[in-house]
């Protein structure tokens, strides 16, 4: 798996004239190594791969990193780096621009005297956006953790319950089930706090009669779910009930049109042409969805600017929405996959809308 990435990422320095690539983002560094360290630095070459770490880690790197030569760096790790490229006769390095502090650049030109700095923009989360086959199943088991807890919170929701007892009791459902932690802080926000797109957990109690939105998802071996749900405290009302049909309308449209082929834009016209028709349109401010994987937010993104071209093998949410203040908002979010043919759902929780007594 790491030879495969390997053999592709080099193919992108090769394409951008590159002889060495220096990665240093966290997520990046996993994704290309398997090490799960905190602290490290990822050297590529033509015929080399090198993981440069600290002293704390010279016993897990070599076990994690298979097909990797670890190197020890000095207390600047820098100073290795240039003597590693010296050895090799390299005089360009490329570095992921996105990452790097203008204060850690000007660092590196300091040390890295005779070796030419070149910006890169994305290389590795180029190769992250197709999952192979391991990563898909890991996020499948991601999702169904998801599933499982909107199935266990269902239970707790009543009046008189604060949300963030409620996001309390997500977070540690998901670590009992076996996550290391939610994907981000999660959401749940009630009543008139639901047209909130991102109202994170408050002190609000839970009232009758209102919208319940929650948006969570679990953070296991390394990848993310992503769900949200909105169900009604007691007797949902003729507007709950019109809102909530528009945005079902508009994700269920999404999940049958989108496809290999069609760019994040044209995918998000599927579920915003819906909304807007019924008169919503305003309100239904952020995109239709965005990619994920080892980070909650990836490429590609399903928006009004989306420009990347859809392909087998990228996981992507389908999130419209709808939120309308003073009065309360829904959201509903699936995790997918792009086959070949469509696309494959890797959460299944019911999206009837759920009234509870």
């Amino acid at each position: 798996m790491q030879q495969e990435r390997l053999a592709r990422l080099r193919t992108l320095m090769e394409e951008r004239g590159l002889p060495a690539l220096l990665v240093t983002n966290a997520t990046n560094r996993r994704y290309m190594t398997g090490f799960t360290g905190s602290a490290g630095y990822v050297l590529i070459t033509g015929d080399r791969a090198m993981l440069l770490t600290d002293f704390r880690y010279m016993t897990q790197a070599p076990q994690q990193a298979a097909g990797y030569e670890v190197i020890e760096h000095a207390p600047k790790a820098a100073e290795t780096i240039k003597d590693v490229l010296d050895k090799l006769k390299i005089g360009k390095l490329g570095f992921e621009q996105n990452d790097l502090t203008f204060g850690t650049y000007r660092s590196y030109a300091e040390t890295l005297t005779g070796i030419e700095l070149v910006p890169t923009d994305s290389l590795v989360e180029t190769i992250r956006m197709i999952k192979d086959a391991s990563e898909i199943a890991v996020m499948k088991e991601a999702a169904q953790l998801a599933d499982r807890t909107f199935s266990h919170i269902l239970g707790l929701l009543k009046p008189g319950v604060k949300e963030s007892d409620i996001a309390l009791e997500i977070e540690m459902f998901v670590r009992r089930e076996g996550a290391s932690s939610t994907s981000f802080e999660t959401i749940v926000a009630s009543g008139e706090r639901s047209a909130l797109p991102h109202g994170v957990a408050s002190d609000r109690v839970l009232k009758p009669n209102e919208f319940v939105k929650m948006d969570f998802g679990a953070h296991y071996k390394g990848y993310c779910s992503d769900i949200t749900r909105t169900v009604v405290l007691g007797t949902p009302t003729a507007k709950h009930k019109e809102i909530y049909e528009i945005v079902l309308e508009a994700q269920l449209a999404a999940l049958a049109g989108i496809r290999p082929g069609m760019t994040g834009k044209e995918a998000d016209a599927i579920a915003r042409d819906i909304i807007r028709r019924h008169g919503y349109g305003d309100c239904f401010g952020h995109g239709l969805g965005h990619g994920l994987g080892l980070d909650i937010h990836e490429a590609p993104r399903l928006s009004v600017s989306g420009d990347i071209v859809l392909q087998p093998g990228m996981t992507v949410t389908v999130e419209p929405g709808i939120y309308v203040p003073g009065f309360g908002g829904v959201r509903i979010e699936d995790d997918i996959v792009i086959t070949e043919s469509g696309n494959e759902r890797l959460t299944s929780s019911t999206k009837e809308l759920i009234a509870i007594a």
